[in-house]
């Protein structure tokens, strides 16, 4: 690294104004590896148990709803039906969830001044948007390849609906995480509150399937709206009519800033209590 007193007068400034930059990259790249050593390259199986819970969890939905119906609610493969609900749900709880516990992983990091909370929170963010994208690809690859689907899949609206499921886990994921760090009791809350939204997120069925006015109700379930638009991408006749864009927008955005905004005033005298 180039001494300040070597840098002449005029480059200083500029020389300055980046040094932050390079040091957060490297900062988050240091920490992406650290969550990928911690988390997948010492626990049994890694980066496999990743892609074999969601499997596991797809193929037992689909042995128990497929001796109990004649078809899918869509398409002819109760395979792909519930791939494309779980694995958009699964990708939501896993970041949302990992967010939420950023601060007390990487605790012992933030003392030192170049580490900031958002470093922390982006980087496991990263690692963990990029796992459960591929899974989901491996998955749904799988399932194209071993089964009759007859699906017509339009890579630009999957695309997008997985987009909209990173920013919302994303938004929430920072929520949870000023939360879960200033109020112990809300980890516990996150769970209890998480167990019926796997029943409530129109994984098992479909939205235009639930009789009012709890269909009213359900809307107002973000995830209900990320899995109708990941859905419509592979399914081409499926029209969620539904689906607010703008909703999924609001909700992201909303906890996205409440969370910053309070993660930067409140992280570090919450982490010293």
């Amino acid at each position: 690294m180039t001494p300040q007193s070597d840098i002449p007068a005029p480059l200083k400034p500029a020389v300055q104004n980046r040094l932050p930059r390079f040091a957060s990259l490297r900062t988050i790249v240091a920490l992406m590896l650290r969550e990928m050593s911690t988390t997948y390259g010492r626990s049994p199986g890694g980066y496999l148990w990743a892609v074999l819970e969601p499997i596991a969890g797809i193929g037992l939905l689909t042995l128990i709803f497929g001796l109990a119906f004649r078809s899918p609610a869509l398409g002819v493969s109760f395979a792909m039906f519930y791939a494309t609900g779980m694995l958009p749900f699964m990708m939501f709880t896993d970041i949302s969830n990992k967010l939420g516990h950023s601060l007390n992983f990487s605790k012992n990091l933030l003392s030192y001044p170049r580490v900031t909370f958002f470093d922390a929170v982006l980087a496991r963010f990263l690692v963990n948007l990029v796992t459960q994208i591929m899974v989901s690809y491996l998955i749904i690859l799988g399932i194209l390849l071993t089964a009759e689907t007859r699906v017509t899949p339009d890579p630009a609206v999957i695309i997008k609906g997985y987009l909209y499921v990173a920013l919302l886990s994303l938004g929430v994921g920072m929520f949870n995480c000023f939360m879960m760090v200033r109020f112990p009791l809300y980890k516990r809350f996150w769970g209890v509150l998480m167990r019926p939204m796997f029943i409530l997120s129109s994984i098992f069925f479909l939205f235009e399937m639930i009789p009012q006015p709890y269909q009213d109700y359900l809307w107002f379930n973000p995830l209900v709206h990320v899995i109708g638009l990941v859905r419509s991408g592979f399914y081409g006749s499926y029209d969620a009519h539904y689906v607010s864009e703008a909703y999924i927008l609001t909700v992201s955005l909303t906890t996205l800033s409440i969370g910053m905004l309070m993660l930067r005033r409140y992280h570090k005298s919450t982490l010293e209590r």
